[in-house]
C-alpha cells in the first residue's frame, strides 16, 4: 500500500469544493431550493417514511422490508442480502435527529438481522451486518454490535481463496465455477473497519488483494464492468464473463456500475492507495459523461439497454453514485473533483423531486421511487428499493456534514488502516466528512438461488 501524505493545499480545495457546490446551486432557476434545504427536506420525508414503515414492522417477528410492489408490502427475513438496509436507515436518521423514537426502531430491526452472523453461504454480510450494526456501533459503542460483526466478519472469510485472490460470491453451479460479482467491493469495508478495530493486518490484507483482482479482471478498456467473474479453481483466471442481471453480457448495468464507483472510492479512502483512486476517477468519467446518462442525472437501469429513451429508471443506482460521488469529491485532488459534486447534486436534486421521493405514507413507507432489482430476471421493476433509501439517506448525510464544515477547518483526526496505526490512535487527513464516511459505508448480501444485487 502506498505511503500517505498530508496535502498543504486542503483548506483551498474544500474551499474550490463548497464554491463549486454554490456555483451549480445557482445555475438552476431562482425557483430552486437551496441546497441545505432541499437535504432537510429529504431527511424529514426520509424520517417520517422510515418511522411510517418501522411502526407497520415492529408487530411482525423477524420482518425486514425488501419493496412495495402491488400495493403490497414485500418483507424478508434475516438471511437476503437487503435485510440490514432499515435498520441502517433508521441508525443514520437517529444520528440526524436523536430520538429516543428512532433509536427504538433501530434497536428492533437491527436485532433482527443478527442470525446472518452464522451464514457461510453468502458474501453479503457486509451489506447485512456492517450496514446495520456495523451503524449502530458507530453511533452508541455498543460492544455486543461489535462482537457481532467480528463473528460475522469470520463467517465471511470462509469464502476467501488465497489462489484466486478473491472473495466467493455466489455458490458454484453449472456455469459458475467460483463467481465473484462486482457488488463484492462493498464487502471489503467491513474488512479494513476490523483491522481498525483490532489492529490485525491481515483484514486489510485480504481486502486489498481482492480489490486489485477485481480491478485486473472485471474492467473493460473503457471502465466499465462486467457484473460476474468466474474463475477457473484450478488455474486460477477467469473462465468466464458475464452481466447476470444487465441487458447482455457486454453491457454496463447501472447499479453494478455504481457499486464498482463506491467501492474503489472506499478503498482508497481507506488505504490512500492511488491505485484505488485513479480506479474510481477512471469509473467516475465513464459514467458521469456517459452519452446515454439523462439530463437528470438518474440512470437508465443499463446504459445499453435497447429501448433507450424509454427504459426504466433506476433509482437505487442513481443514489449509490450520488454517495460515491460526493465521498470521491473531498478525496480526489484533482479538478473533476467538481464535476463529481456537481453530478451527485443534480441527482439528489432530481431524486428529491415529487418524480423520484415518495409522498407522506406513500409506497409503504419507503422513501425513493422507481428502482429497478432484476429486470432480466422479472423482478423488482420501477418499485422501491430498501437500498435506494439507505444510499440515498447516507448521501444526504455526506452532503450535509460537507455543508456544514466547507473550508476543511474542523476536519477530523481519523484512524488510518494503511499506516498500521492501532484503532486508539489518531492520524492526520482522513477525508473530511465525520466518520459517516470514515467508518460506514453499504456492502451487500445474496440468499440462494435469487442471485440479485
Amino acid at each position: 500500500m502506498g505511503n500517505f501524505t498530508c496535502k498543504p493545499n486542503r483548506f483551498l480545495r474544500f474551499t474550490v469544493l463548497f464554491l463549486a457546490l454554490t456555483v451549480s446551486t445557482t445555475s438552476f432557476t431562482k425557483k430552486d431550493e437551496p441546497i441545505e434545504q432541499l437535504v432537510e427536506r429529504g431527511l424529514n420525508r426520509a424520517t417520517y417514511q422510515s418511522l411510517y414503515l418501522a411502526k407497520i414492522l415492529a408487530p411482525q417477528a423477524d420482518k425486514l422490508p425488501r419493496t412495495y410492489e402491488n400495493n403490497t408490502l414485500k418483507t424478508v427475513g434475516f438471511r437476503r442480502w437487503v435485510s440490514g438496509f432499515f435498520p441502517g436507515v433508521l441508525w443514520m436518521l437517529y444520528e440526524n435527529n436523536p430520538s429516543s423514537e428512532l433509536r427504538h426502531y433501530a434497536e428492533i430491526m437491527t436485532a433482527r438481522v443478527e442470525p446472518a452472523k452464522h451464514i457461510t453461504t453468502t458474501h453479503d454480510l457486509g451489506f447485512m451486518l456492517y450496514c446495520s450494526f456495523g451503524q449502530g456501533y458507530r453511533l452508541t459503542g455498543n460492544t455486543h454490535y461489535l462482537d457481532v460483526i467480528k463473528e460475522g466478519t469470520r463467517s465471511l472469510l470462509t469464502r476467501w481463496n488465497p489462489h484466486i485472490g478473491a472473495i466467493k460470491s455466489w455458490q458454484t453451479n453449472k456455469k459458475w465455477q467460483y463467481p465473484v460479482i462486482i457488488d463484492n467491493m462493498m464487502n471489503l469495508e467491513m474488512l479494513c473497519f476490523m483491522t481498525r478495530q483490532t489492529g490485525d493486518q491481515s483484514f486489510v490484507d485480504i481486502a486489498d488483494k481482492h480489490a486489485h483482482t477485481t480491478i485486473n479482471n472485471h474492467f473493460r478498456k473503457d471502465f466499465s464492468t462486467f457484473h460476474v467473474v468466474s474463475y477457473d479453481t484450478l488455474s486460477g483466471q477467469p473462465h468466464v464473463k458475464n452481466t447476470a442481471q444487465g441487458y447482455a453480457d457486454n453491457s454496463s448495468w447501472a447499479r453494478g456500475q455504481a457499486w464498482g464507483l463506491y467501492g474503489f472510492t472506499m478503498m482508497y479512502r481507506e488505504t490512500h492507495n492511488q491505485t484505488y483512486l485513479r480506479q474510481a476517477t477512471h469509473i467516475a468519467d465513464f459514467l458521469v459523461k456517459h452519452p446515454r446518462l439523462p439530463q437528470d442525472k438518474i440512470p437508465y437501469w443499463d446504459y445499453d439497454a435497447p429501448d433507450i429513451p424509454d427504459a426504466k429508471r433506476d433509482a437505487s443506482a442513481a443514489a449509490i453514485m450520488a454517495s460515491a460521488l460526493i465521498e470521491l469529491s473531498q478525496l480526489d485532488p484533482s479538478p473533476m473533483s467538481q464535476v463529481w459534486l456537481s453530478t451527485a447534486e443534480q441527482q439528489l436534486r432530481s431524486l428529491s423531486t415529487p418524480e423520484y421521493l415518495a409522498e407522506k405514507g406513500e409506497q409503504g413507507g419507503f422513501i425513493l421511487k422507481h428502482g429497478v432489482g432484476h429486470l432480466p430476471g422479472k423482478s423488482e421493476i420501477d418499485v422501491p428499493l430498501t437500498y435506494a433509501d439507505y444510499y440515498y439517506v447516507e448521501a444526504l448525510m455526506r452532503l450535509k456534514k460537507m455543508l456544514a464544515q466547507p473550508t476543511g477547518a474542523q476536519d477530523r483526526q481519523q484512524t488510518s488502516v494503511h499506516r498500521h496505526i492501532p484503532a486508539n490512535q489518531t492520524t492526520c487527513d482522513r477525508c473530511l466528512l465525520e466518520c459517516t464516511i470514515c467508518e460506514m459505508d453499504g456492502i451487500q448480501s445474496l440468499e440462494q438461488p435469487k442471485h440479485e444485487h
